[in-house]
């Protein structure tokens, strides 16, 4: 396969792209959104022994989703894990003690080019208040579960299954 044209249809919050590809002598049409990467971490209080989430309105839900902390990677130069570590701070309030990469992953590579850090974190002192940064929006509400709420609630989000997956894996090993 390979791309013989590309034309920019939006360029807004997204980028969405016609992309004509050729494959085998044919031309196949897609459109690609192109999002800002983006970081998420499972983060856990040690001294209060915890799971630190938030909740928060998500349009494509029409209602408000429990997840872990996330972001999107939108600071000229900034690594994953300093990002990531700002929106921990930001969104739940807690400076990071260690941080471990899971895995990095494209959410939906058919046809949307978004790649995920995705992090656990453990923390251990509140130094804000959390609940997301004014300027960009945000309503975060901080949620904490226990482990076995952790591994017996219905999460709709992928990035959160994915990491409450990984969570229940490691600690039964």
């Amino acid at each position: 396969m390979r791309i013989k044209t590309r034309k920019t249809v939006y360029d807004g919050f997204f980028k969405v792209e016609n992309v004509t590809l050729e494959h085998n002598g044919k031309s196949i049409d897609r459109d690609l959104v192109t999002p800002k990467n983006g970081v998420a971490a499972l983060v856990y209080d040690t001294v209060q022994q915890q799971f630190v989430l938030t909740e928060q309105y998500r349009l494509v839900a029409g209602k408000p989703l429990v997840e872990i902390v996330a972001g999107l990677l939108d600071k000229e130069g900034e690594k994953p894990e300093d990002t990531i570590a700002r929106e921990i701070e930001e969104e739940v309030g807690y400076a990071v003690d260690k941080l471990q990469l899971i895995s990095t992953y494209y959410s939906t590579p058919g046809s949307f080019a978004e790649k995920i850090w995705l992090y656990y974190a453990e923390v251990s002192h509140k130094i804000s208040a959390g609940g997301g940064v004014a300027s960009e929006n945000e309503d975060l509400k901080t949620v904490c579960f226990s482990r076995e709420k952790l591994y017996t609630t219905p999460f709709e989000d992928a990035k959160t299954l994915i990491a409450v997956l990984w969570e229940q894996c490691k600690h039964r090993s």
